[in-house]
């Protein structure tokens, strides 16, 4: 079963396995679960979507409105969502509205993708990528994950 965050009230809802996830909407809300693009969000969003999406991978985009490289990373990262969806939720974070998150997550430049598993980090890259780059990165990042995790008898 995966759990992921609504976008658009940070409810946690439940998917059962059977359940295709890219058709979910929020059971509060009612508002689609995956939209195919980047959910802007603050920190108490980021926060709720870390701590409670379970089965999805959460990749944060940390970017500013002033950076050139951000600017020329949106368009692929926005691209990079349909091919990741539904097993990664791609969210973005201004570091100037919100520097103390970008603090927390020790980003010291940007742009900065952060992959999270299950509330923990498991990948951090800075610098600016394409949306084939974003998503190679991403999928290598999870497979590693997926083979420290695995039981002996699966590796």
């Amino acid at each position: 079963m995966r759990q992921i965050v609504c976008p658009a009230c940070s409810a946690a809802n439940r998917i059962p396995d059977e359940k295709n996830p890219s058709s979910a909407g929020c059971g509060r809300c009612h508002e689609p679960l995956f939209a195919g693009r980047p959910f802007e969000v603050n920190r108490a969003q980021l926060n709720a979507h870390r701590a409670s999406t379970r089965g999805a991978a959460v990749l944060v985009d940390v970017w500013a409105p002033w950076c050139g490289p951000c600017q020329a990373m949106a368009p692929q990262f926005a691209a990079s969502a349909a091919l990741l969806e539904p097993d990664v939720r791609l969210l973005k974070l201004d570091s100037d509205a919100e520097p103390q998150a970008a603090s927390e997550l020790g980003v010291r430049g940007i742009p900065t993708l952060i992959l999270f598993q299950d509330g923990a980090v498991v990948g951090q890259r800075s610098g600016l990528m394409s949306s084939d780059q974003i998503v190679a990165w991403t999928r290598q990042a999870l497979a590693r994950v997926s083979a420290r995790t695995a039981p002996e008898s699966e590796r």
